[in-house]
């Protein structure tokens, strides 16, 4: 379904189908399983753990400011679908729907096919609800300082590298030049956060992984930068990966094991893996604070419940949220 998307793959669709169906799906299912089984956990994909984490912890924060909503979760590709989780709200009587991406920086390769499944989803409803959609917040000044904090926490209990690499999800270099505003939405993300920790231009670098196919993508690359790093002489290097607000495949699996690898083999002495966001209490309250932003207007704070807003608010403590 994701290699299928013409959002992700734009090359003309005849010809992408044929090296899909004819090579790719031939080799990358198995290669794919392969990598899951180091990151998999008892309870299941890291990525579903955490967002499912992330969907509670906001319900419960709203609820605590009174709030009457239902927050659910769904992913753009396999289950929980978009288009399942739409029915359910519908279903449940929901009149007014925010769409939240996960995604900070905006792409038509990401943002965009969310709208793509939601637009999908409506075309075959009768009654739609209202709809709003948040495009993205990689500037939002509390998300900077959630993942600033992040970083700043983890350097108190394990000291400071010689160098920060920002490393984000990429993409292919022409959706730059169509227009496609996601590498200088990461500049940004990358440049604020710097600030914020009061980096210097050398003390930090932003590259790009998850590159597919031979085409050229965003550059510089994450796991070539790191080996020459290695070479040069850097003892230490410390990865962050703000474009991704869950820890996952790419983050567990491409960064802290392919991309440790690489740069250990390359002569560096040192690697750390910053986890993500996660369930991180400062980047909840952001996320929630967004939100609220983007409810306004709506009556969300009509007639609640005394007794949901307890339920909602003992979830929330229970998966770590702050009294």
């Amino acid at each position: 379904e994701f290699l299928g998307d013409p959002r992700v793959v734009e090359i003309p669709r005849l010809l992408w189908l044929l090296i899909l169906h004819g090579v790719i799906l031939r080799v990358r299912p198995a290669k794919s399983g392969a990598k899951y089984a180091t990151i998999w956990t008892r309870e299941g994909s890291p990525l579903k753990i955490w967002t499912e984490k992330q969907a509670l912890m906001l319900q419960g924060w709203l609820a605590e400011r009174g709030h009457d909503v239902q927050v659910r979760y769904a992913m753009r590709y396999g289950s929980t679908s978009i288009a399942s989780q739409l029915d359910a709200l519908k279903a449940a009587g929901a009149t007014r729907v925010l769409l939240l991406p996960a995604y900070p920086q905006y792409s038509a390769t990401t943002t965009a096919s969310l709208w793509d499944a939601v637009y999908q989803w409506a075309g075959k409803t009768r009654t739609i609800p209202e709809l709003r959609f948040v495009n993205h917040y990689h500037d939002d000044a509390r998300y900077i300082a959630a993942l600033a904090g992040l970083v700043r926490s983890y350097w108190q209990a394990n000291g400071r590298p010689d160098v920060l690499v920002m490393s984000f999800h990429g993409v292919p270099e022409r959706t730059l030049h169509l227009g496609d505003p996601y590498h200088c939405e990461c500049m940004k993300t990358a440049r604020l956060l710097a600030q914020a920790l009061d980096l210097s231009k050398d003390q930090y670098k932003v590259t790009f992984q998850s590159r597919l196919g031979r085409a050229k993508w965003l550059e510089p690359y994450t796991e070539p930068s790191l080996i020459e790093m290695g070479k040069a002489g850097v003892t230490r290097v410390d990865v962050i990966c703000p474009a991704f607000t869950s820890d996952c495949l790419e983050t567990l699996e491409e960064i802290n094991q392919e991309a440790r690898e690489a740069f250990l083999h390359a002569g560096g002495k040192a690697f750390h893996y910053i986890p993500c966001l996660n369930d991180d209490p400062a980047w909840i309250t952001a996320l929630a604070e967004i939100t609220a932003q983007h409810l306004q207007g709506w009556p969300t704070q009509a007639g609640v419940d005394a007794a949901a807003l307890e339920t909602s608010r003992q979830q929330a403590l229970a998966l770590g949220a702050k009294n």
